[in-house]
């Protein structure tokens, strides 16, 4: 557990500008626990406050301001070098662009939901540093609550050599065992269940929205990727159940970061009829600017250079929550040259035009609206799956489309359409059973 020595140093740092960060305590959150939903009070969660980073090269200080003191754990990571923090859920009321930069061993750090019930800050640090001292101080002396982290400069060697903490946790970022609030609660038996069908017969449809917690995504003018893509995978949700036709299912409906083999196993356990990941690029001010939706299915070879690029960034998405997980199981890469993956292209490839032919008539689409790249999150080999990104937050105009209602009803309702065409033979199948 943590110490709460070391009290002495704190209180009389004058330590730079206030900020916060979010953690999440992984180790201590069981399946049970951690299944929090969106709807628990915000209050009921400690908050931040502020968060500051003091020192240079050789020793570097990060302190967060709290209203009540947390549990944490902390390690370091190489390659690149790290250091992750895992608090309990915290209610984060920080500056926009807190973390952007850094001071002396952190270059910028990050933080966000892992899990519910859990947070996350990640440092991304200069080179190899070790954690010289860390704990947490109750208030006083009209003091806030703090946490604080000291990091002194080390050699690579040094920190190989390095032993693992005591009581280090096992800080892999997951979904629980069990299924989202939004899967199904009851599934049918082997007897009875149908490829992409539950009991009652209807295609289940798994919507995507990427990015989450830790995890922002692209960001411009204020605004993030996983807000924008939660409310359009939140609306499509809305306009898919309320005509009926499918059981929808949603990797995540909150601000929670899921790691990419979690997203596709809930398709993947579902036998989903088809899987849609929402998403909103953006470009590097050097690179231009680009406008308009794009969707993407997957392919082994990219098929342009800016395919190529989005699909290395998206599928960093595990990286920037802290862990590079596995890049797939054995299963899935030893499937994919079979005729089951093969078919699942054909597939995902016909409603990827289908699609475009309905989003086209309603939204603004990228030049080149369909294209293909090497995504983790498309590699299910027995699901349909495709990639859309609803527009680029780096355009003006786009981001204007983005943050509208009518827009989002209009895309949505030429996605919704496009699903029931590439749905209609199964629902045919269904009506006639019945």
């Amino acid at each position: 557990m943590t110490s709460r020595t070391n009290q002495r140093v704190l209180l009389g740092c004058a330590l730079l500008c206030a900020a916060a960060l979010p953690y999440a305590d992984s180790s201590r959150l069981s399946a049970a626990e951690s299944q929090l939903q969106p709807s628990v009070a915000v209050a009921n969660f400690p908050i931040a406050s502020a968060a500051r980073l003091a020192g240079d090269g050789k020793e570097t200080r990060f302190v967060l301001d709290l209203d009540q003191t947390v549990s944490f754990r902390a390690t370091t990571l190489a390659d690149p070098y790290r250091v992750v923090v895992d608090v309990p859920q915290v209610n984060f009321q920080l500056t926009p662009g807190t973390g952007s930069g850094g001071r002396g061993l952190v270059k910028a750090f990050r933080y966000g939901l892992v899990m519910p019930g859990g947070s996350r800050i990640v440092f991304d640090l200069t080179g190899p540093a070790k954690i010289a001292n860390s704990y947490v101080l109750e208030a006083a002396n009209d003091q806030p609550a703090r946490l604080v982290l000291e990091l002194e400069e080390v050699d690579r060697a040094a920190f190989v050599q390095s032993p693992a903490p005591e009581n280090r946790p096992e800080l892999r970022p997951t979904i629980a065992a069990t299924p989202p609030a939004t899967v199904p609660a009851a599934a049918p038996g082997p007897a009875q269940q149908k490829p992409g069908a539950p009991a009652d017969g209807r295609p289940i449809v798994v919507i995507d929205p990427g990015h989450g917690g830790i995890d922002n995504g692209t960001q411009s003018s204020g605004e993030s990727e996983k807000n924008l893509v939660l409310a359009f995978g939140l609306a499509l949700r809305e306009r898919l159940e309320k005509a009926g036709k499918y059981r929808v299912v949603m990797t995540r409906d909150d601000d929670t970061f899921i790691p990419l083999n979690d997203r596709t196993k809930v398709a993947r356990n579902l036998k989903a009829a088809l899987f849609v990941s929402i998403h909103a690029d953006a470009l590097p001010r050097a690179e231009g600017d680009a406008q308009g939706a794009t969707i993407y299915t997957l392919s082994d070879k990219a098929s342009d250079a800016e395919a190529q690029r989005l699909a290395d960034a998206e599928n960093r998405a595990d990286a920037i929550a802290g862990f590079n997980l596995a890049e797939e199981p054995t299963d899935v890469a030893d499937i994919l040259i079979d005729l089951t993956q093969r078919e699942t292209r054909t597939f995902s490839n016909r409603f990827a035009h289908l699609l475009m032919d309905e989003m086209k008539t309603t939204v603004r689409m990228h030049k080149h609206p369909l294209k293909s790249a090497g995504f983790r999150v498309l590699k299910a080999p027995d699901v349909p799956s495709v990639l859309v990104e609803i527009g680029y937050v780096s355009n003006k105009g786009d981001l204007e489309h983005l943050v509208s209602e009518g827009w989002r009803s209009r895309a949505v309702g030429s996605m919704a359409q496009a699903i029931d065409a590439f749905l209609a033979k199964q629902l045919a199948t269904v009506g006639a059973g019945n």
